[in-house]
């Protein structure tokens, strides 16, 4: 298959581009470094041009602008994408993403989605939860003078490599022609995987659970970070993850 990655320099977009590579597929990186640019549409129809399938795993490069990203990258992908040809259309996306609207960037994510429901072109969306690799990034996100206050929501993070080896999975194989779900095996409060995350690190921050805080401005102190039934669930736990990335990152 030829197949088309747009964000494909990014987290998973280079571990997905790998698993795709390694399968034989021919697998184009899609990025504005390299002259395709979803926003603008610069480079879209040459880079479709013979293409099987198209895999959107984009992210804005401004957070506060992913509103205006979201929905100018989504219709230009599934313009030129139903231009092509394309015959399976797969949008990575956040599980949550219609009970978080109140979040701009899952409202988003919602847009996106729904440009790629009703394309008319053959789908499948992948929701995943949040990362391993990004619990750092929250604790940055939410300190308070030295102490990071995090809402008591219930998360059920995944490895982003486990995400790049299911993308690769279901963009090689019939669309879905609906939404999946995908995470990780264990369920934690996110103050406490946050705080283990810390610990493990050797970062001293205390971490407690604010309810106050909510979750990219939206209250959330219940499931709504974890799927209610996973479609898929990976087997890679959080603590031996944490002992070979870090391990590697060392190296």
């Amino acid at each position: 298959m030829k197949i088309v990655v747009i964000g494909g320099t990014g987290l998973i977009g280079a571990q997905l581009v790998d698993k795709l590579q390694s399968l034989g597929h021919e697998t184009l990186a899609a990025s504005p470094a390299k002259g395709i640019n979803s926003i603008t549409g610069e480079g879209l129809d040459d880079a479709l041009s013979g293409a099987d399938a198209l895999i959107d795993v984009s992210n804005s490069p401004v957070y506060n602008e992913s509103l205006t990203f979201f929905e100018q990258s989504g219709n230009n992908l599934a313009a030129a994408a139903k231009k092509a040809g394309i015959r399976h259309y797969v949008v990575l996306s956040i599980v949550g993403t219609p009970k978080l609207t109140g979040s701009n960037y899952f409202r988003a994510k919602e847009i996106q989605e729904t440009i790629a429901v009703q394309s008319g072109i053959p789908y499948t969306i992948v929701r995943a939860t949040q990362f391993y690799e990004f619990m750092g990034a929250l604790a940055n996100m939410y300190e308070q003078d030295g102490t990071v206050h995090i809402t008591p929501a219930i998360v059920q993070p995944i490895a982003s490599r486990d995400v790049a080896f299911k993308l690769a999975e279901v963009v090689t194989a019939a669309p879905l022609n609906r939404i999946i779900n995908i995470a990780g095996p264990e369920r934690y409060g996110l103050p406490d995987i946050v705080a283990s995350y810390l610990r493990k690190n050797n970062d001293d921050r205390k971490v407690v659970a604010d309810e106050k805080v909510g979750y990219d401005g939206v209250p959330v102190t219940d499931d709504r970070l974890s799927p209610e039934s996973a479609d898929w669930t990976s087997a890679q736990a959080f603590s031996p993850w944490f002992e070979e990335h870090f391990q590697k990152v060392g190296q």
